[in-house]
């Protein structure tokens, strides 16, 4: 593949056809046939035949484990696939009176033999010294030293020349937090490095080989051989040995570094960052300290995740007790605007914000710096014609409207949460523009020389000189905790307008009308499209007696019979959506706890779990309409149970909690879980997230929970993390 300025990302650097050459590699096929092995193999047995392709491995194991019993490779590959091949490798072997390791993985249907040297270049027992080292690393409770200390002793274990570490941001480009150097060199801390350094499948392979080491970057990489008629490529993903990218072996060297290795640091199952080892000559660690090493990794990829989520929840904390008073003051206040800016805790609150402004019934109010009354009036234009979601923010506002390049010094970030676009109703937070100066080691752009053919080629920087660049109209990123709090906040909003506004109110005006239509609606497709799908569906049937039908053509007709079953379900919900207005709430004091217990009966039945995975907790009584309450839990733990399947251990908790104006019961699962751009719109009709492949629903039935919900003057919210799980929690009054 020719690696050019417009395919770097694309490298298939999983496949590269090489190994480094301080080892050698032989791949077996399931029956222990030799299929690929390195060229270099003859470096280290010299009286192997150069070509093995094809031999039995089991004629070679004398050679190569020559105090080991017969067949001790199968013994080992059968333990490892049972056990996980982390707990057999590596195995210590005698290659002619010199200590081996053979570290064992598997690629694909092959598996991969990896012979690689017991002993390192350096005279430190990695092992013996990794437990002081991980206790100095822990010392301090600072993020931020904690990062300091955990350079200072992955040098003082290795003994590398240079050890950084290295956080990438989420574009892809990474930093120098944290330096550890020897005397003579130049500090990088604070220096900047683009994306295309370390490219997006260098990352993607980051996350799976916690660690990856380069011995020499001058030493020539040996080739893999394998007979002709073999068309299928040997995927390395998991292998020590594979070779590295030509671009990122000249990248060292214009560097003037001659061995490098990283630990990874896995944050939330993401790539966090790295901890970066230079040396300025070749330097080799065998795998048991590699794996040591990898150790301290883990370890501070595990500090870092409870020191970051500390301080997150803290922050959700504070976001929290804020919405919490603000909801309070609502519907506490005659004036809902009053209540929202008039007091110690404001709209301001909420976020981490330089100013707010709130436009509610007819008024604009404005907390702290802000935009002047003519610019407001045209971002609010700007807004009702561009912004069509319930949540918009950005940190680049003057990037995406002109006209803010006025107003930058306060209003470089915005959030918006619309609360009626008819209306002119919005709450704005905005953040000042953070003047940067980002020092890159080197001009960011990679160069580019064209070759004999006039194609333009990717050449890696050679200049690592410090480059500043001042980036401007830029505001500080807005978090996921601001983003969930302002979710929250816009649900109290909606809550204390629907609890206080009259008749009079265009919001409930267009209710109404909706409603009506929506009624119309729902008589019109119950009576005009089920007859037909009726119809179509009896045909299908008819069809699919016929005996003498191809396959292909009875695949089609199954596929018509189940889709005119989906139809006839969305019209059915649809219609039950449409009577929960019209239905009369028939209040009653409930106890929901056989309730609950037996939908999660029920539903366990349905979707083939262990009701085991459903934890009921506390369950206090409500006031609410029987029938319909039942339909809120069905609806909400047949959702929890359905999009958890795939999580092992599957995990679902029902809980409750009491205060002295309302009941709260939320439902936890630690399934998909919600992207957070789709958080706003959860609870719209018709709406499906974009990660649910083939689970059945039809995007109706959390619309009729929270139709029925504020049917009860109730509330619904949701709290998600992609792929981490959801909480729905269900708000019913006490009065």
């Amino acid at each position: 593949m020719n690696i050019d300025v417009t395919n770097c990302d694309k490298e298939p650097i999983h496949i590269p056809g090489k190994i480094q050459s301080h080892g050698f590699l032989i791949v077996i096929d399931a029956n222990g046939y030799i299929k690929y092995h390195s060229e270099n193999i003859v470096n280290y047995l010299n009286d192997l035949p150069a070509n093995l392709l094809g031999t039995h491995i089991s004629t070679i194991e004398p050679i190569i484990g020559k105090n080991e019993p017969p067949n001790f490779i199968n013994h080992l590959i059968t333990l490892g696939k049972s056990n996980g091949f982390e707990q057999t490798n590596p195995f210590n072997t005698d290659l002619r009176g010199r200590p081996f390791h053979l570290i064992i993985s598997q690629s694909a249907d092959y598996y991969l033999l990896e012979f690689e040297s017991a002993r390192s270049d350096s005279n430190t027992d990695v092992q013996r010294t990794i437990g002081r080292s991980i206790s100095e690393m822990l010392v301090d409770k600072n993020l931020q030293n904690l990062l300091n200390n955990s350079a200072i002793q992955v040098k003082n274990v290795i003994g590398y020349d240079r050890v950084m570490v290295y956080r990438f941001a989420e574009d892809g480009h990474g930093e120098v937090i944290a330096e550890a150097r020897n005397a003579e060199l130049p500090s990088w801390l604070g220096l900047h490095y683009p994306a295309s350094d370390i490219p997006k499948q260098a990352r993607e392979l980051y996350k799976k080989s916690l660690t990856r080491l380069i011995v020499d970057v001058n030493a020539e990489p040996s080739a893999i051989i394998t007979d002709a008629d073999n068309t299928q490529v040997l995927d390395l993903t998991d292998s020590q040995l594979r070779a590295v990218s030509p671009i990122h072996i000249q990248y060292l060297k214009n560097m003037g570094v001659a061995s490098s290795f990283s630990i990874s640091l896995i944050y939330k199952q993401e790539l966090w960052g790295l901890i970066a080892c230079h040396n300025y000559s070749p330097r080799y660690i065998d795998f048991r300290s590699r794996e040591s090493a990898k150790l301290i990794g883990q370890i501070l990829s595990s500090a870092l995740e409870f020191r970051q989520d500390e301080e997150n929840q803290q922050v959700m904390d504070r976001y929290k007790s804020a919405v919490d008073q603000l909801s309070r003051l609502m519907l506490k206040d005659s004036s809902i605007e009053f209540a929202l800016t008039a007091h110690d805790i404001s709209v301001l609150d909420v976020v981490d914000a330089g100013g707010a402004v709130l436009m509610l019934e007819e008024n604009v109010i404005k907390i702290g710096e802000t935009p002047n009354d003519d610019q407001l009036k045209e971002l609010v234009n700007w807004t009702k014609a561009n912004v069509i979601d319930s949540l918009y923010y950005t940190n680049r506002l003057s990037g995406i409207y002109s006209a803010a390049e006025a107003y930058k010094d306060v209003a470089s970030g915005v959030m918006i949460s619309t609360l009626s676009r008819e209306l002119d109703e919005y709450v704005f937070w905005f953040k000042p523009e953070q003047l940067e100066v980002v020092k890159w080691a080197g001009n960011p752009e990679k160069p580019v020389e064209t070759d004999v053919e006039g194609n333009r080629i990717l050449s890696p920087r050679n200049s690592f000189e410090e480059w500043s660049q001042t980036v401007t109209a830029t505001s500080a990123n807005w978090t996921n905790e601001e983003i969930k709090s302002v979710i929250r906040l816009r649900s109290e909003i909606a809550y204390a307008l629907n609890q206080k506004a009259g008749a009079i109110r265009l919001l409930n005006e267009k209710l109404k009308q909706a409603y009506e239509e929506l009624d119309t609606f729902s008589f019109t497709i119950s009576h005009d499209l089920k007859n037909p799908i009726s119809a179509i569906k009896s045909y299908a049937q008819i069809l699919m007696r016929d005996k003498e039908l191809k396959p292909q053509a009875m695949k089609a007709l199954e596929r018509i019979n189940a889709g005119a079953d989906k139809m006839n379900n969305m019209i059915q919900e649809v219609l039950e959506y449409s009577r929960i207005g019209r239905s009369e709430l028939i209040l009653s004091d409930l106890d929901p706890t056989s309730m609950i217990a037996e939908h999660v009966r029920e539903l366990s039945l349905i979707y083939e779990v262990d009701p085991a995975v459903v934890t009921i907790r506390n369950t206090p009584p409500i006031k609410g309409d029987p029938v319909m309450v039942s339909q809120v839990f069905a609806n909400v733990i047949s959702n929890a149970i359905k999009y958890s399947k795939k999580a092992s251990p599957q995990q679902i908790v029902i809980d409750a909690t009491v205060d002295d104006r309302e009941v709260v019961y939320t439902i936890s699962d630690n399934g998909l879980g919600i992207d957070i751009k789709h958080l706003p719109r959860v609870f719209e009709l018709f709406n499906r997230m974009d990660n649910v492949g083939d689970i059945e629903g039809t995007g109706v039935g959390l619309a009729i929970v929270k139709r029925i919900i504020e049917k009860h003057r109730g509330k619904i919210w949701v709290d998600s993390e992609l792929g981490k799980g959801s909480t729905f929690y269900i708000a019913f009054n006490k009065a």
